[in-house]
């Protein structure tokens, strides 16, 4: 049986039944889980290996990368910025970042960026690796790029093209990069143990990816190989959104590398723990040892459904977004009317609800293939819930 650490206050104790659950149905490697209550953590919890190569355990200091759980730490910092009255999200992304006017872009407002209705979803031009983990080669490429559909007309999933839209705003309103926003405004007030752009003196924390589309054996299995072209093969818009800019991030284990760690990808490469993202979801819905990220009317604004109907991108699902985060909808069913966050490939998820005063974060190592979470998170977080009713 897979030990278990950490602890859970009074009235959680079925949380750790359902985290050791998730590890006795082989649904886990390894994995952290998190909860805050009314700003106080409630469930500090992870177990299992790190790294299936070394069998390094997975202690209390391990990190994971998120993939798009990236996106709600994004999207914290527009929604930071806009409080302070520093970015109009209704205005022109032009008059902040004025070469974004190309090509036929003049009009369109940042909250088509946070909400994913701004027709970019990936770059039609091809792309090197070494352009793509840099930072103005693809802000650059989006500058120019004609949109894919009508600005606003549809929401398309804008998969890794998000966080260099975003995140150049973010650098164009405060003169620094996304990942140095995020490390000086955010985490370091809360001291969270989560970065966009991970520094090499934290590189042998993190757990490698192990399985789903993480795993080239995998990807070997003709069987395999076809479905997975099918639905997000190099010419569907799926693929092109995911593996965007410009197909440079199609393979693989370039997920597992320190290169790609290293540099600043907003939507796609925060490497972080649990109990960071819970902190930092419970300081957008509460004060969290005196800091407070978002208040009542800007959080109000965020968790505004921008959106409706199917996501084009994502296979025509709904998933619905505010300024930047995923929303309640007949797909994520979690919590009150009010609950929002993101979810990352493989299964990582930051999430809160405002109403019932929980905020929650999870991330592993064994991926997982939903897009929106999967029973893992759905029944730690769930357990939550009961805790408090």
């Amino acid at each position: 049986m897979t030990e278990i650490n950490g602890t859970t206050a009074p009235g959680f104790e079925r949380v750790r039944d359902a985290f050791e659950g998730n590890f006795a149905k082989g649904l886990e490697i390894g994995a952290s889980f998190s909860a805050y209550h009314r700003g106080e953590k409630v469930v500090d919890l992870w177990g299992g290996v790190a790294d299936v190569a070394t069998n390094r355990p997975w202690d209390e200091r391990a990190l994971a990368l998120v993939f798009s759980t990236t996106k709600g730490a994004t999207a914290i910092c527009a929604n930071k910025l806009a409080q302070e009255g520093k970015l109009d999200v209704d205005a022109p992304v032009a008059r902040y970042w004025p070469e974004f006017a190309a090509g036929g872009k003049a009009d369109i407002p940042v909250k088509f960026l946070l909400s994913h209705q701004a027709g970019l979803a990936w770059v039609d031009a091809e792309m090197t690796l070494a352009e793509a983990l840099s930072w103005d080669p693809v802000v650059d490429a989006l500058a120019r790029q004609v949109p894919h559909y009508e600005p606003g007309s549809q929401h398309g999933y804008h998969a890794t093209t998000y966080g260099w839209l975003v995140g150049e705003v973010i650098h164009r309103v405060t003169d620094k990069s996304v990942g140095t926003y995020f490390r000086e405004e955010i985490a370091a007030p809360l001291e969270l143990d989560f970065w966009i752009g991970l520094p090499e003196s934290e590189e042998s924390r993190v757990a490698p990816l192990v399985g789903g589309l993480a795993d080239p054996l995998l990807m070997e299995d003709p069987e395999v190989r076809a479905l997975v072209n099918e639905f997000m093969g190099p010419e569907t818009m799926l693929g092109k959104a995911l593996f965007a800019p410009g197909g440079a991030l199609s393979e693989p284990d370039i997920w597992n590398s320190r290169a790609l760690h290293a540099a600043e990808i907003p939507a796609a490469g925060g490497v972080g723990d649990a109990r960071s993202l819970a902190r930092l979801y419970s300081a957008c819905i509460g004060t969290v040892d005196g800091v407070r990220l978002l208040d009542e009317e800007q959080l109000r604004r965020a968790t505004t459904q921008l959106t409706t109907g199917p996501n084009t991108v994502l296979l025509d699902m709904d998933i619905q977004f505010g300024l930047g985060f995923m929303l309640r909808s007949t797909l994520i069913e979690l919590g009150g009317p009010r609950s929002f966050g993101h979810f990352g490939a493989g299964g990582s998820v930051g999430w809160a609800d405002p109403d019932a005063e929980l905020a929650f974060g999870y991330v592993m190592n064994r991926m997982d293939m939903g897009l929106a979470g999967d029973l893992r998170s759905y029944e730690l977080m769930n357990a939550c819930f009961d805790a408090v009713r």
